[in-house]
């Protein structure tokens, strides 16, 4: 099979997308199919031993953090080098809106992926109004496609009343030889909270749509000397953080990958995560891997995770009091955070990145037959 993927977003940026999809070129060379990325300016060249061309763009007003990209000159030219049975767009923007129609026009099915929650990120940034417009255009796109992938069911299920067709589920996978409780490290927790009895962990970004204004007045409602917050990651809301938690138990680490974001999430006791703008949550995946409970709200994406009481505590109501509430319970029973630990550890070991690849090879492979089916019609 030869796949071409257009996203907006793409390494060297690290969140669940680009994750997502270095995993999905890596899966496909192991598989031993054929595939292109075209993504933005900056990324690697290669990577999975597949080509990555670069595309120019700028940054979108209601998320600074993505760019909207330009096809380049030679865009669709690439793409017909390249022949590809099936076209992969991921959150289409700009780049991805060419990349459907240049499908259309010369005749290639499109798989299409929701990832991020743009319209919801809209107010976030100071653009309430661009929200309704923006799931008019994202709708408009999806629409054009085969399949459109959600990475949970709670946001399916957001997409289709917004009146997106042919929506299917595609979960996330978890690497667990990577993410697990054998990577806890005692000095880890000497070096990051010396002296700390408890730590509270949040990874990913630190950005406005994460809700994390509710973790800090949350952290210190805790009024707890002998617990730590950790915070992993990166971003525009860093500075602002960084004062409001200013001579409290904390530790910003910045971006860590790989071994180091396992050592993190296994050394924690909790996993919190206020965020209520989430399509799925890749982070609270992780850290259920490593065995922690997680702290979250009753929230899109988060909820097909975290079932409260069996591998986590969701919040009953989405208020810093209740949040703080539920991290209380976690902090001051050990009892119930190894109980809860142990099962969001047995949950995530059931979604292996492997099962969920082959399930997306599946529908490239229904795509394309129902394509070959209709255009034979």
């Amino acid at each position: 099979m030869r796949v071409a993927v257009v996203t907006e977003n793409f390494l060297p940026k690290l969140d669940g997308v680009t994750r997502t999809l270095a995993m999905l070129l890596e899966h496909l060379r192991r598989r031993g199919h054929q595939a292109i990325l075209i993504g933005p300016e900056g990324s690697p060249r290669r990577y999975a031993g597949f080509r990555v061309f670069g595309a120019r763009g700028l940054p979108l007003p209601f998320y600074p953090e993505l760019r909207a990209l330009a096809p380049p000159p030679e865009f669709g030219q690439r793409l017909s080098w390249f022949r590809p049975d099936v076209l992969h767009v991921a959150d289409p923007v700009l780049l991805g809106a060419a990349g459907i129609g240049w499908a259309r026009r010369v005749g290639v099915p499109i798989v299409s992926s929701y990832h991020t929650n743009l319209a919801a990120y809209c107010a976030h940034y100071g653009f309430p109004f661009l929200q309704e417009p923006s799931w008019f255009y994202r709708k408009l796109l999806h629409n054009q496609c085969g399949a459109t992938l959600c990475p949970s069911p709670s946001t399916a299920r957001v997409v289709e009343r917004r009146g997106f067709e042919r929506v299917a589920v595609w979960p996330r996978g978890v690497d667990a030889s990577l993410f697990n409780p054998g990577k806890r490290s005692e000095a880890w927790r000497r070096q990051i909270a010396p002296g700390a009895k408890k730590i509270v962990l949040y990874a990913g970004r630190l950005s406005y749509e994460k809700n994390l204004g509710v973790l800090v007045d949350a952290f210190k409602a805790l009024d707890e000397p002998e617990t730590h917050l950790v915070l992993v990651g990166d971003g525009p809301a860093r500075e602002g953080l960084e004062r409001s938690l200013a001579g409290r138990a904390v530790t910003f680490t910045g971006y860590l990958t790989g071994e180091a974001l396992a050592v993190a999430y296994a050394s924690a006791d909790v996993f919190a995560f206020p965020s209520l703008t989430e399509t799925f949550g890749q982070v609270v995946q992780e850290a259920m891997a490593s065995g922690l409970p997680v702290v979250g709200f009753d929230a899109e994406g988060v909820r097909d995770l975290v079932t409260t009481g069996v591998t986590g505590l969701l919040a009953q109501a989405q208020t810093t009091a209740a949040f703080a509430e539920a991290l209380r319970s976690l902090l001051c029973s050990d009892h119930l955070r190894a109980d809860l630990g142990a099962q969001a550890q047995a949950f995530a070991a059931t979604r292996a990145w492997e099962i969920v690849m082959d399930q997306l090879l599946a529908v490239y492979a229904e795509v394309i037959a129902s394509y070959d089916h209709d255009a034979a019609a």
